[in-house]
């Protein structure tokens, strides 16, 4: 063989070829924009929110305090102790994802997903400059940067650059106070850190929405992996009713036409996919079950006067009923089943845990360290002094007086160091703050508590205005017998 008739090499890589979606109209598009704006809606104004706590607290709604450290939530205050409830939020929400998924498929990836979100929000401001599916595929496959489309990409890249703006100025308006912010931010006074954040934050949303898109979804994110666990055959999801639709065909009239599926093969469902692949295929890892297919299908059914449904939201079990004639089973057979039903009592569960946490916990809170370098310290009249640093927080929004008391045993007596009042056993805490406190307790000579090596006891604090108490167990070291 001649150095001629060498075949080429085969390529371990194919450079990727961009997606363009074409514009489609229906009832899970329509669905799909109200849960954009939504989403958009409350993630853009939420740090604008303003809520009263009193004069000495931030008035933002919603604001992760770092300085602070301390999150704001409306009336609902976290502190750093309190860190559970985070916890327990993030696992409903991963119980959430868990049913849902096990419901009907990847609706999250499809609907509310931010890399869903924005991804939607970069394509649909292209098509307002580009035009539709069409048009931007002879603009990318046009070799000649004639002036129209230099000026059409320098339009669209400066629409990146401001809806990733947009996106990375919202995030850090959650850290500190909006308005603040803002002014600083257009006047140059912000602290660096902010301008690096939104710069950051910026080039990350360009490129996971409008550069690498549904390469995110195939590649970075590990849902796709994770969802096949999630689902059996009741999981409702998007799928072709091939037994209808094949064989595929054109419809023309002629001899053998009646012996075609409904399935034209115009190829709707494909040029709408934001994922660029063919349902018609079968259920695929990368379908996100955003159902712009159903839609695109619908329409392509009316136009040639089938019925709608070739592609539809539909579980593994409703084939073999179909092919049959059999009924299928109604849809809420398929979303209430034994998977569901847990993952639902799962996440309830957690949901009751955590508000019963949040109305039962106090607006007064103390820890106790007990300081044992030395274990104990005796007086010059025998009596036998232990010492603790205490920490007394004040969750309301005003200055509180706290009285602390010992109890469990009689002739046990407690001074706080810089007390406020004659018997040293009264502090002052200001609004919403924690304050260190080193507190002595003595046990008289010859005492239980002085004889005894260990001696337990508990730390009592009041709220002097209201009358609230909270107490902690603590342990009395004496010298023993």
């Amino acid at each position: 063989m001649s150095s001629t008739d060498t075949p080429p090499e085969d390529k371990l890589y194919a450079s990727r070829e961009p997606i363009f979606p074409r514009r489609v109209k229906g009832y899970f598009r329509t669905l799909k924009w109200v849960i954009m704006a939504v989403t958009l809606g409350i993630y853009y104004l939420s740090p604008w929110i303003r809520w009263d706590r009193g004069p000495q607290l931030p008035d933002q709604a919603i604001l992760i305090d770092l300085a602070g450290r301390r999150f704001y939530f409306f009336w609902i205050e976290i502190w750093p102790h309190e860190f559970y409830f985070i916890a327990g939020l993030l696992i409903m929400a991963g119980l959430g994802l868990f049913l849902f998924t096990s419901a009907a498929g990847r609706v999250w990836c499809g609907y509310a997903c931010p890399q869903t979100v924005w991804t939607d929000l970069f394509i649909l401001v292209e098509r307002w400059i580009e035009g539709d599916r069409n048009a931007r595929l002879r603009l990318h496959r046009q070799k000649k940067w004639d002036l129209r489309k230099v000026r059409l990409r320098i339009v669209k890249y400066i629409s990146w650059v401001v809806i990733g703006l947009a996106t990375g100025g919202a995030w850090v308006f959650y850290f500190t106070d909006a308005p603040t912010l803002l002014k600083d931010l257009v006047t140059g006074q912000a602290h660096p850190a902010a301008y690096m954040t939104m710069a950051v934050l910026t080039a990350t949303t360009i490129f996971f929405g409008a550069i690498a898109r549904e390469q995110i979804c195939i590649y970075a994110c590990p849902w796709p992996r994770i969802q096949a666990a999630m689902m059996d055959e009741d999981t409702l999801t998007v799928a072709y009713r091939h037994w209808r639709g094949e064989p595929r065909g054109k419809h023309r009239k002629g001899e053998g036409a009646d012996q075609l599926g409904d399935c034209i093969d115009c190829m709707a469902c494909v040029n709408v996919c934001p994922m660029g692949i063919d349902i018609r295929d079968g259920q695929q890892l990368e379908c996100i079950t955003c159902a712009l297919c159903i839609d695109a299908c619908d329409d392509m059914m009316d136009k040639i006067g089938k019925p709608r449904g070739l592609i539809d939201y539909m579980a593994l079990t409703d084939e073999p009923r179909e092919i049959s004639g059999e009924p299928t089973k109604p849809v809420w057979k398929h979303i209430l089943r034994p998977r569901t039903i847990l993952y639902t009592v799962l996440w309830a569960a957690v949901g009751f845990a955590l508000v019963f946490a949040l109305f039962i916990r106090s607006d007064i809170d103390m820890t106790v360290a007990p300081v044992r370098n030395p274990t104990y310290v005796m007086q010059s009249d025998g009596a036998i002094r232990n010492i603790y640093d205490l920490r007394l927080r004040n969750k309301h929004g005003e200055t509180r007086e706290f009285r602390v008391s010992v109890s469990g045993e009689a002739d046990l007596t407690v001074t706080l160091q810089g007390g406020d009042n004659t018997a040293g056993d009264t502090i002052a805490v200001n609004a919403d703050e924690m304050r260190i406190v080193r507190a002595y307790v003595e046990a008289p000579a010859g005492s239980e508590a002085a004889n005894s090596e260990r001696k337990e006891f508990s730390f009592w604090v009041e709220d002097v205005a209201s009358s609230e108490r909270v107490s902690v167990d603590s342990v009395f070291n004496g010298k023993g017998n």
